[in-house]
């Protein structure tokens, strides 16, 4: 770490223990404009951090800090469409994707919009042949129902964004997900389905992918057993660039649709990868979700720092992962048809920034990725909003609420509405023990029972949140959460250093399997060179089998 990136962290520290004392509502207090000057509009999206214990000093402090890490140099290298994935020597240009401008797309001095445009229209024309019903079945039915089979930035993407737009439909097939390689993943998805009715997606770049590939293979066969070997050229598509094994597979060439390397599994969703999401949502709907990704890299690449949103995203986290060494950060979406986004974040940011090393494979000095969760409010409240009220670990908060309802009732949306406001204001404010007792004292309790009760009634306040106020959940509006989300992410592995555009990590668990799947299946195989563990629980299945 140079000295400028220590004295910036130092410089923080320092400035947290000024802090330390002061309340948020002491800073509301003083300042009558904090929220105007803590909050950032964009168009009819509202980014409001007002709630956590910071000043102008902190944000200075950490803008600081970026310019330390040359944020905007690296910011200026992503666009530009260098190899900022330095560990697979390739760019990270899922911002390409969404790129609505006329303007030339370079990676590696070459302009890559035609390619994306034409991609993007063959998937624009096979969604909307399948809508429409001129692309069916075997049998000559239209599709009522598609299934991807993915995993991982295969499947949360798409599934997440299929259920927050559903009211987007407009008559189109039903969609579903499949990703566990637990066969009751695929079985209970697929009780009830008519297979003459039925389009199955296999999404995989490799066309290798364990649990995809298991998945795939089962359909087939469930399809075959039902319709005949013919069939599976008229039910089946594929996002893969791996063309041989999609043919081996019995898939025509005309729905075998690609991406390409600069667009990692997890930004993965604005591509091809989407296509179960255009069937569901139609081309239109999805070049609203485009244009919301685009209207955020605009901001991200244009805003001052300190009025940038994912940038203060970005360096509000650090504030509180580094300097306030808080471990986790809940995303809690008031909206039911968001319940997929925290999973979807968990990949986002743990998949990215879950690293121990820096971009040049020394050790980091500094913790990296907090633990992302998260669960549809008003859910969460009766879940585990008592350990973030009251627990001992202080847990940053994102709340993300819409001022108006998409396809719900409008009063079960003002309750909804209410009480987001509500728990933001209670992590805030809190409850001291005064408080407590005063409120008991007005529920006619005696002295004796006042003073056993009130300290379980106290709330320690200060717990800080942001608010993401959006007009409503439509599909631009997801587009731009994605985005800011998206740039966040790569805002922080800037300060940390660190390249959150691989998922080494990832790779250990699956040869280990890889080398497990025989010896579980043959149960003659020798367990011999296992550890202890390993080979006593195969040995415990076996004597049971």
């Amino acid at each position: 770490m140079s000295h400028a990136i220590a004295a910036a962290f130092l410089a923080l520290e320092s400035h947290a223990a000024d802090l330390e004392n002061t309340k948020t509502l002491d800073l509301f207090a003083a300042d009558p404009a904090r929220f105007e000057n803590f909050s950032v509009t964009l168009d009819d999206f509202v980014f409001d951090f007002s709630k956590h214990k910071a000043t102008r000093q902190t944000l200075d402090l950490l803008v600081a800090l970026a310019r330390a890490r040359k944020l905007e140099d690296r910011r200026a290298a992503l666009f530009g469409g260098d190899s900022v994935n330095n560990t697979e020597r390739r760019a990270a240009m899922h911002m390409a994707l969404r790129d609505l401008s006329p303007q030339p797309l370079l990676i590696d001095g070459v302009d890559v919009r035609p390619q994306i445009e034409a991609e993007r229209e063959k998937v624009f024309a096979f969604a909307r042949a399948i809508r429409n019903g001129d692309i069916r079945g075997a049998t000559g039915e239209t599709f009522t129902d598609v299934v991807n089979i993915g995993i991982g930035g295969s499947d949360l993407g798409p599934a997440m964004a299929a259920r927050a737009l559903s009211p987007y439909a407009d008559g189109g097939p039903r969609t579903h997900f499949v990703s566990n390689v637990d066969g009751a993943d695929l079985a209970d998805t697929l009780a009830g389905l008519d297979l003459s009715r039925t389009l199955f997606i296999v999404s995989s770049k490799t066309f290798t992918t364990q649990e995809t590939m298991a998945n795939a293979a089962s359909a087939r066969a469930r399809l075959v057993a039902a319709l005949g070997e013919a069939a599976v050229a008229r039910h089946f598509a594929a996002v893969s660039t791996r063309l041989d094994k999609v043919a081996a597979f019995g898939i025509a060439p005309d729905r075998v649709f690609g991406f390409w390397d600069w667009v990692g599994g997890r930004y993965s969703m604005w591509s091809s990868i989407g296509l179960a999401l255009v069937i569901a949502i139609g081309p239109e709907h999805f070049t609203e979700f485009l244009r919301g990704g685009f209207d955020i890299d605009a901001h991200f690449r244009t805003a001052p720092l300190d009025r940038n949103i994912p940038v203060l995203m970005g360096l509000l986290g650090v504030w509180h992962r580094n300097v306030m060494k808080r471990g986790a950060h809940a995303v809690i979406p008031y909206d039911q048809r968001l319940a997929r986004f925290p999973a979807y974040l968990q990949q986002l940011d743990m998949e990215s920034n879950g690293k121990s090393v820096t971009r040049d494979g020394r050790l980091v000095t500094h913790e990296t990725g907090p633990v992302i969760f998260g669960e549809p409010g008003t859910n969460g409240q009766h879940a585990f909003f008592q350990l973030l009220h009251q627990g001992t670990d202080v847990t940053p908060i994102d709340f993300l609420v819409a001022a108006e309802p998409t396809a719900a009732d409008a009063h079960h949306h003002a309750l909804l509405f209410s009480n987001c406001l509500a728990q933001a204001e209670a992590f805030m404010r809190g409850r001291r023990l005064e408080e407590a007792k005063e409120q008991l004292r007005g529920q006619g309790l005696s002295a004796d029972e006042i003073d056993s009760l009130a300290p379980h009634k106290v709330f320690s306040g200060d717990r800080p949140s942001s608010v993401f106020l959006y007009r409503r959940l439509d599909p631009r509006t997801l587009g731009r959460l994605v985005a800011l989300y998206e740039h966040k992410v790569f805002v922080q592995s800037v300060i940390w250093d660190i390249n959150p555009f691989d998922q080494w990590g990832v790779e250990l668990g699956k040869e280990l399997a890889n080398r497990l799947a025989p010896i579980v299946e043959n149960a003659d195989a020798p367990t011999a060179g296992l550890d202890g563990s390993t080979a006593g629980l195969i040995g415990w299945r076996r004597a049971r089998g």
